[in-house]
């Protein structure tokens, strides 16, 4: 008799274990999929903005040789928001140039993404912004 409680046990914890996974997976594949949006803000160098605050014209100079040399984009908003230019792979024009863009005004689209707190940013476009806007 115990063995047969034991093994109903296990079945049922089985079943319930599977059960809780495929909810959870049918969750996660009924996600919306990130919506593209088009953010404007400043090409920064991630390495000396985030060591220092490095930015602005003052620092194009810095951040282009820096990005040159392999330091990970940013798109710096009017708001203080941080992105993490990440290169789309379907398409790496748009990331390219961004790398001639630094310490510019752009105006960048692509998917918008948060994972553990970090945003990024898939761009799938990219252009500078006129001087004079901000």
């Amino acid at each position: 008799m115990k063995r047969i409680i034991v093994s109903f046990v296990l079945v049922a914890g089985l079943t319930a274990g599977v059960a809780v996974a495929q909810q959870g997976h049918e969750a996660h594949k009924a996600a919306k999929p990130a919506a593209e949006k088009t953010i404007s803000g400043e090409v920064v160098d991630m390495s000396c903005y985030l060591d220092h605050g490095a930015k602005g014209e003052k620092h194009a100079e810095c951040a282009s040789k820096c990005i040159a040399n392999g330091s990970p984009m940013g798109l710096l908003t009017s708001d203080g928001t941080l992105y993490v230019i990440t290169l789309n792979h379907d398409n790496g024009d748009p990331y390219n140039a961004l790398k001639g863009m630094a310490g510019k005004n752009v105006t960048v689209t692509g998917k918008v993404v948060t994972h553990s707190g970090v945003k990024g940013i898939d761009v799938t476009a990219a252009k500078e912004m006129a001087a004079n806007v901000k």
